[in-house]
């Protein structure tokens, strides 16, 4: 369930902290326990274990945070100028301490694309990493991986809400490498069921565009650490007609 961030480094990182580094990489890192696969469409769950590092509404050029002078949007995250749709988005860092396996947030018809490459290396993600657990601090200065580092686009249509939302996998500088479970475009898959996993340290952002006919409410703190499948993210409810 979800925890403060203090919360879960005091609990979760202090267990296993002190582990030799291969046990960390070889056997921590590539876990995947098994869960309770929760179905409800009044809410749209996290797709990644993780720390929330920013959530709010944003116009597409907008900026989402400052990073040493430079904005991070929606349409160079997403590589997309034409992209005009206000969107309430969610970044969720995922340490070497998290499972990294991902879910489905809401059922729907998958299909994704890798993004071209932004910079020819992928950027260190450890500066954010290191003040997160170290400091308890969420300090996105330290995200410049966020303008250059591999990613995969998954755009998920959901004929319950009658529209798409999207799920951005960025990948850590060590190894680049987003592997999708099923290699089909437009597969239906049900609510949090594992659709990929990202190898080693990444990021993940869950992007819902703003709609005239739902109201959507966010239900997480900013640093709260979250479980993908597990903790909601958004409640969704119908807007009221006129």
């Amino acid at each position: 369930m979800a925890k403060s961030l203090k919360e879960w480094v005091g609990s979760d990182v202090a267990r296993v902290k002190n582990k030799p580094l291969k046990w960390l990489s070889e056997e921590n890192f590539f876990r995947d326990p098994s869960r309770a696969v929760f179905s409800d469409t009044e809410y749209m769950f996290s797709p990644a274990d993780g720390i929330i590092v920013y959530q709010q509404e944003v116009h597409p050029a907008d900026c989402i945070v400052d990073i040493k002078g430079k904005a991070y949007s929606l349409r160079g995250a997403m590589q997309d100028d034409g992209l005009d749709e206000p969107c309430l988005v969610i970044g969720i860092f995922m340490t070497m301490y998290d499972v990294h396996v991902n879910r489905i947030p809401f059922p729907g018809q998958l299909s994704y694309r890798l993004l071209e490459p932004i910079g020819t290396f992928n950027a260190p993600m450890l500066a954010l990493e290191q003040s997160l657990i170290d400091d308890g601090a969420v300090e996105c200065a330290n995200a410049g991986y966020l303008h250059s580092n591999q990613r995969m686009l998954n755009r998920v249509y959901s004929p319950f809400l009658g529209q798409h939302y999207y799920v951005l996998q960025i990948a850590d500088y060590d190894v680049d490498c987003i592997t999708p479970f099923n290699l089909g475009q437009n597969v239906h898959l049900g609510q949090n069921r594992r659709f990929s996993q990202i190898r080693f340290g990444s990021q993940v952002d869950l992007i819902v565009p703003l709609s005239e006919r739902w109201r959507f409410e966010l239900l997480q703190e900013t640093s709260a650490h979250v479980e993908a499948g597990v903790d909601p993210l958004i409640k969704i409810s119908p807007k009221a007609r006129a």
